[in-house]
């Protein structure tokens, strides 16, 4: 059997790093073991271990005691199957750890995709379980899997991000304020509001080094540097949609925008030093947003094929947007892993670089 790599990160010190090297285990009845192709990383990821206590993203991938696995998005090939209906030599689209290999249980099997029925991953959102067949996945376009795998997961909650606020109204406000508005996620949440929601002022706030990248993108109306809030535009209700995390940030955005604030909704934490859990705001309290929450609750309104059809529309002009604007850069092995890692971590990634990792 192969050698099964993985990175392991120490939960409460994100850049303290261990490489774990096993044969990997032979597949018992009903398993299926992946040889893991190549994943992105992103500023995303760095989220999934700063909440992964809170929100459960360590449980995916168990690792021992005060260590974590760090979940990410890519490719994977079956290079041995116990099931009938998996075949070596498969690809498939999904979640992954950080890792050379994975083994899962695959359960609720179709022609487009399988889910993993291990015992541990049951009590997480389904949304992380599904692993997508190539084969008969329309989604798969071959020539544009790095785009896949540093976007899709991302604008997935961009989407949803946008579709829950217009279908609130946005909480009668006609300007949103997205923090950190560099990263792929807050990018992908402009061009959707562009697209669906074009009354709604898009303000961009980002760090000064990155204002030109941001003001390039074309996808806001505005963008402002961290330490010129005071140039912030308009006069009406705001919402706040908050990738950075950093609460003297948002004390700071409160502050510059008193009386104005109509919701606050965090989904990320690229600015995790200063987190400042239990902070009280003088304004609506931020609300953490939830993406596999929001997709159940819109595939249970619009079904399964209208929220496909939904995300589809825009997903194809966003990648082309999103093509010009970033640069793929290819790495191999667990040395170059753990650099990109504590990059990420520590915030040093430039915003138009996005990162693909082969073991």
């Amino acid at each position: 059997m192969p050698v099964k790599r993985e990175m392991l990160v120490r939960r409460d010190e994100l850049t303290q790093i261990a490489i774990n090297e096993t044969i990997a285990p032979a597949c018992a009845a009903g398993e299926v073991l992946l040889a893991v192709e190549a994943f992105a990383v992103t500023a995303n990821n760095v989220t999934y271990a700063v909440v992964g206590e809170q929100v459960g993203y360590w449980n995916f991938f168990p690792a021992p005691e005060g260590w974590g696995i760090v979940p990410v998005w890519g490719y994977a090939r079956v290079i041995a199957s116990a099931v009938p209906e998996i075949a070596v030599g498969e690809r498939v689209y999904g979640y992954l750890p950080m890792a050379s290999h994975l083994m899962v249980q695959p359960g609720k099997i179709s022609n487009g995709l399988f889910r993993d029925m291990a015992a541990h991953r049951q009590p997480m959102s389904a949304v992380y379980n599904q692993y997508r067949r190539l084969a008969a996945d329309p989604a798969h376009d071959p020539a544009r899997e790095d785009m896949r795998m540093l976007f899709e997961p991302l604008f997935l909650t961009s989407f949803l991000i946008e579709d829950t606020l217009r279908r609130a109204g946005w909480h009668g406000a006609d300007t949103v304020v997205l923090t950190s508005a560099s990263s792929k996620t807050a990018l992908g949440t402009a061009y959707v509001c562009r697209a669906n929601s074009p009354a709604v002022r898009r303000i961009g706030l980002t760090g000064a080094d990155n204002v030109a990248f941001v003001e390039r993108t074309g996808l806001y109306d505005q963008v402002v540097a961290y330490d010129a809030l005071g140039t912030l535009d308009g006069a009406g209700g705001v919402v706040v949609i908050d990738f950075a995390g950093n609460m003297a940030l948002l004390q700071s955005l409160y502050a510059t925008l008193p009386g104005r604030l109509a919701q606050c909704l965090r989904v990320g934490v690229t600015h995790h030093d200063d987190r400042g859990e239990g902070e009280v705001l003088p304004g609506p309290k931020p609300v953490w947003f939830f993406a596999p929450d929001a997709a159940t609750a819109l595939i249970g309104e619009i079904g399964q094929d209208g929220f496909n059809t939904g995300v589809a529309a825009q997903w194809r002009g966003f990648v082309d947007t999103a093509t010009e604007l970033v640069t793929v850069e290819h790495q191999s092995g667990m040395d170059a892993l753990q650099r990109i890692w504590r990059a990420q971590v520590a915030g040093q990634a430039k915003p138009d670089t996005g990162f693909i990792v082969r073991i």
